[in-house]
Formats: structure tokens, sequence, C-alpha cells
């Protein structure tokens, strides 16, 4: 089996370094370029699909119609889920990374960033930016929704979610694709490696570049690759690394 996983395009709040979490902000120009890329990539690899899925939030949605309309199948069925969100970045979401930094020294902001279970700072009940009070999330179950996440909280609503619902359609023969975000990405990669806590925190993905698995059928891990130029690539996911850094550094 195969299953090519893909981050969204930059947003704007990626490119101006800022935490991002569930804040439901659009691809910037770049972002869009990257998702169109990702979709020639696929093409010309020979990659089809049957099945597609994403979050519900817009720079993942609009990454996964740019690159299906790359690839002529704008047609596919996509099936979207706020359990394939973003982590939740709680009461950090908005502040730019690197003047957080600063202000809390970077070892503190790596911990919020890249930590397996601490969780940021919660959002207050009240705050406008509380899922429980956005209309997107209106049919969820309000104690469903989160106020932050850690890596663990976010990996215990991913990988549930995949098992009962994507898993079954690998095994009865479907192509999948996956547009998601880094941290929900992540989840997954934690899962189906088999990753220890430490290993997942050192995991980095770049936006907008296809990551194919192939899977055999007691769903190990027997070949991995992202599509494009390494080089460029390697940049990508030491931009990402580096995005916690103060601007001195």
């Amino acid at each position: 089996m195969k299953l090519v996983l893909l981050r969204h395009g930059e947003s704007e709040w990626n490119k101006k370094n800022l935490f991002t979490g569930w804040t439901d902000v659009d691809l910037s120009d770049n972002g869009r370029e990257e998702a169109r890329n990702a979709g020639a990539l696929l093409r010309q690899n020979g990659f089809d699909f049957d099945l597609c899925y994403t979050s519900c939030l817009k720079r993942a949605i609009h990454t996964l119609n740019l690159a299906l309309e790359q690839m002529d199948r704008e047609w596919l069925p996509v099936v979207k889920s706020w359990k394939l969100n973003e982590r939740h970045y709680g009461a950090l979401q908005g502040l730019n990374k690197a003047e957080t930094s600063q202000k809390y020294g970077e070892e503190q902001v790596q911990v919020w960033r890249r930590s397996f279970d601490v969780r940021p700072p919660l959002l207050d009940d009240g705050d406008g930016r509380n899922p429980r009070l956005q209309v997107q999330y209106r049919d969820v179950p309000a104690r469903e929704l989160p106020r932050g996440e850690s890596l663990a909280d976010t990996i215990a609503r991913v990988v549930p979610y995949f098992e009962r619902n994507i898993r079954k359609e690998m095994e009865s023969g479907k192509r999948v694709l996956i547009a998601a975000h880094g941290n929900s990405l992540r989840a997954l990669i934690y899962w189906f490696e088999k990753l220890s806590k430490e290993e997942i925190t050192g995991v980095n993905l770049p936006t907008g570049v296809p990551l194919v698995y192939t899977l055999d059928e007691k769903w190990n891990v027997t070949g991995k690759e992202y599509l494009g130029d390494p080089e460029l690539i390697r940049a990508k996911i030491q931009s990402v690394a580096d995005q916690g850094k103060t601007k001195e550094s």
C-alpha cells in the first residue's frame, strides 16, 4: 500500500513566523505555488488517488484543491475532519515565535513547540479563539474541543481517526492522499514509524512537499520518500526547525 501525506503550503502566518494552530489563516502566494508544485510532482510521478482527506482549516483545504487541480482530479471525493486539524497552540496562537523566544527563552519555546506531552498555556473559556465558540465546530461536542494541546493530545485524536476511518479504505484498495498539518501528520509518522517520544520531537515536515509511504499488509513501513529536489527539501526542513529561534540567533 502507498499513502501520500502532504503538509499544507506556506500560510500567511507561517510567512510571519506566528504560532497558528487552529487559527484559520489562508495560504500565502508562495504557499499556493507550493501546493501547485506538489500536485505537478504527484502527476509527474504517476500518482493517482481514489479518496482524499483533509482538515477543517482552509490552508490545508486550499492546498489539496490546488494540488488536485494540477492533477486534473478535482472531482475526487474529499473528507474533511477536525480530527486532522493542526495541534491547538492555545494562548500562543497569534504570537511571533522569535519574539516569544526573546521573551521566554528559546528553551521554553522549544518545549512548547516540540516536547511530547507539554501543553501550551490554555485559552480561557470566553476567548474568541476557543473552538467551542466557533461556527465551524458547532456540531462537535464541546467536551471534545481543546483549548490547547500537546503533541500527545494531537496523536490521541489523529491516530484513532486514521484507524477507524482511513485504514479500512486503504485495506480495501483505495489510494489515499491526506493534506493536513505539521503536527497532525507528525502524529501519523510517529505511529507508522513506531518512533520514541524523543525521536518524534526531532521530526520537521517541509511545507508543500509530498511524502510517500509504502506499507506492507501488517502496516510496517517498507519505503519512505519525499518528492522533489533534495536540496530544496533539506532547506525547507531546516527552516521549520529554525522557527523558534530568536532573531539574533
